[in-house]
């Protein structure tokens, strides 16, 4: 089979393709093929004589992971029983199977965001705390970093020493205690509990090294400590470990990821063999340029370059609009450019780094015309109707779920209402049982009526009839209770009845591809539905998204906006040099997910909280050898020289003066914009920050 592919591949993807045994690193720049590095070397080591069964590829998407394993399909000319998951997939597998040993149930509930919000708001007012003063989504935040860590209850009670973190640890055993008496687990618990397990059981240890003799990793960059961990553990039974990423596409520290595992693997495997991917497949010439420029910036990376393969390409453009509502009309205007040149709407995306500032785009785009589609899937599943019925079918898997037990006892209504409900709460904290359990013995439960005993049977005789057929086809059950339950008479909306249809379509679509369909398993794939999985590129729409969520994607055209000191960078991150760096390294995987055409845009006013605001430009974009004193309202800047650039009124500050700030201290000037009154001096200080400064207010002397 070699001679059928590797002269498809380039020089570097084929070491990287053919490496034998032993530990390696493949830095992949963004653009250079680094699935179909993956994809290859699966393939490569099944035709060098390993079995499919001892190959194990992770990735951070299911999206990712699916599309992996149609390449390999068609590879290999069949399906691969190779394990080809998420981790957080790999994890539910491993804690299903050694259920025992890592002392959980295996039917245990994961527990998705609102579950968890739940929970941690419960755990608060147990332990007698008030939320305004302890935040639900600070702890909850709190929580799942030191799960990330591996960092247990018992160890934070250990290890809290002030108030804080004494009542963190409290919060948290709470917290604990309601997931396990729910039979659930968090998304953080699974790696955590995973970890623990390999660490703990050397004999589990040996068996899944074995079993999985080639450890495929994707998306190094983005591990967290507890993934770290699992992997490296995995991997100390035969070192065949291969790492696969990007230091400078490292975005994700705020959900625990660690930056340093992928600058310290040549540490952690002395022998590794380190492979650069460096000809990006996807960017024209002077998207690269400008993206090499902004990430040299950075210091925590492995330096590489972009080596373009495409031709030339148009000017980045870049606007410099009045207000947000003239940058989403500037945007709209130019998509209507676009597709009257012949493009079509899938091929434009729309990036930004707040939620909120999809709102503006929306109302123009609507006003226009411009069909466009919100890419932030996990909405779906939060929405009412659609929560109602996955709580029936998360209560049949597991009827220690209290949380879906409470949602459905009277939805719809069935006269079990919240003086019954507590009733049977304190009779079954009373008898130390589920509250499942409780409502089956609801006959010995004396502070209860005849009729409402009578009403509970029914639900419970309701619910039971249902479990006989989870271990089948899920669109055909989901479809039954959602008639019998009374839910479908319930929903009166048609726009709750069509997410209803929509909902058991994706169950019969799981069911048509899965080999052993069956309810526990639908649920675990929908509970680790991400974002980034809810791109659907078959529709004729442009694609709004977060920076986060567009990582993993490509389109020909697109748009970022809202290039704002304090938006990107955000303001959280102005003190930290590290926060910083991963703010340029979210701009620069926003450029190169551009194709052909890249626009950027920044607002001179922006409503920030209600406020109408002046803004000033990000210093990330001076940083991409652009002279902002080129851009005027609505238009689009190509790069020049600044040796080109005729200046009708001398600076007061010039690029390399050394100047002085009382709160930041000595540095020099990068840039200096002339507006006026509201000039703008653009400064890197020794401290490494770089700040865009309005001239009135700066105070800036010169040294």
């Amino acid at each position: 089979m070699k001679s059928d592919f590797s002269n498809q591949l380039t020089p570097s993807q084929r070491q990287a393709v053919f490496h034998g045994e032993g530990p390696l690193l493949v830095i992949a720049g963004p653009g250079s093929g680094k699935t179909r590095v993956i994809t290859y070397r699966i393939a490569a080591l099944v035709d060098a004589g390993i079995s499919p069964h001892n190959i194990c590829a992770i990735t951070f998407t299911n999206k990712a992971a699916e599309e992996m394993r149609l390449r390999c399909a068609g590879l290999l000319g069949f399906s691969a029983p190779s394990r080809i998951s998420t981790f957080h997939s790999l994890c539910v597998r491993i804690l299903r199977q050694y259920s025992e040993q890592a002392k959980v149930n295996s039917n245990f509930t994961i527990f998705d965001a609102a579950d968890q919000a739940k929970c941690i708001k419960q755990a608060i007012n147990v332990c007698e705390l008030d939320t305004t003063n302890f935040s639900p989504s600070r702890m909850l935040e709190a929580v799942s970093s030191l799960k990330n860590r591996l960092v247990n209850t018992d160890l934070m009670e250990q290890k809290a020493s002030d108030f804080f973190s004494k009542v963190l640890a409290k919060i948290y055993t709470s917290y604990q205690n309601i997931l396990s008496q729910a039979n659930a687990l968090d998304f953080d618990d699974l790696l955590m509990n995973t970890a623990f397990l390999l660490r703990d059981n050397p004999d589990v240890r040996t068996e899944l090294g074995n079993r999985f003799k080639f450890l495929l990793i994707d998306e190094y960059q983005d591990t967290n400590h507890a993934q770290y961990q699992i992997a490296k553990q995995i991997a100390s039974i035969h070192n065949n470990i291969c790492a696969t990423g990007d230091p400078d596409q490292s975005i994700y520290r705020w959900r625990g990821a660690d930056i340093r595992n992928i600058l310290a693997f040549e540490k952690d495997w002395p022998n590794a063999t380190v492979v650069k991917l460096e000809e990006n497949f996807r960017s024209t010439p002077n998207i690269l340029t400008a993206a090499d420029k902004l990430i040299s910036n950075n210091s925590s990376r492995k330096l590489k370059v972009l080596i373009p393969t495409r031709p030339s390409g148009s000017d980045i453009s870049i606007s410099c609009c009045d207000s947000e509502q003239d940058e989403a009309a500037i945007v709209a205007s130019q998509i209507k450019q676009l597709i009257d040149s012949g493009l079509s709407y899938r091929d434009i995306a729309v990036f930004y780094r707040i939620n909120s500032a999809s709102r503006v785009l929306e109302e123009v785009f609507i006003r226009n015309k411009i069909p466009y589609q919100i890419v932030r899937g996990v909405e779906f599943y939060s929405r009412r109707e659609i929560r109602d019925l996955l709580a029936y079918l998360k209560i049949l898997v597991n009827p220690a779920d209290s949380l879906a037990l409470l949602r459905i006892i009277n939805t719809p209504a069935r006269g079990i209402g919240k003086t019954t409900i507590d009733k049977i709460q304190s009779f079954a904290s009373a008898h130390k049982i589920s509250l499942y359990e409780a409502l089956k013995l609801s006959d010995k439960i004396d502070s209860l009526s005849a009729g409402t005993k009578a009403k509970i049977k029914v639900f419970v005789t309701l619910l039971e009839s249902f479990k006989k057929d989870i271990n089948g086809p899920v669109a055909p059950l989901a479809d039954r209770i959602f008639k019998d339950s009374g839910l479908a008479v319930d929903i009166k909306d048609s726009d709750e009845l069509d997410n209803i249809t929509e909902l058991i379509s994706a169950a019969a679509a799981y069911d048509q591809n899965a080999e052993n369909p069956s309810l526990l398993d639908y649920l675990q794939q929908i509970s680790l539905y991400t974002d980034a999985d809810s791109y659907d590129a078959s529709g004729d729409r442009v694609a709004l998204m977060t920076l986060h969520c567009a990582k993993g994607l490509e389109f020909e055209n697109v748009f970022i906006v809202g290039l704002e000191d304090g938006i990107l960078p955000h303001e959280r991150t102005a003190q930290e040099d590290d926060q910083i760096e991963e703010e340029r390294r979210l701009f620069f995987v926003g450029m190169t997910r551009a194709k052909s055409r890249l626009f950027i845009s920044f607002a001179q006013y922006r409503t920030i909280r209600g406020q109408l605001l002046r803004s000033i430009p990000s210093p990330f974009l001076y940083e991409l050898g652009i002279d902002l004193l080129q851009t005027s309202r609505s238009e689009g800047l190509s790069f020049q020289d600044d040796d080109s650039i005729e200046k009708s009124i001398m600076p007061l500050f010039v690029p390399g003066q050394k100047v002085k700030h009382k709160t930041f201290g000595s540095g020099k000037v990068i840039e200096f914009v002339d507006m006026g009154e509201n000039s703008i001096v653009v400064v890197k200080f020794n401290s490494g920050q770089t700040k865009s400064l309005m001239l009135k207010y700066a105070n800036l002397s010169i040294i």
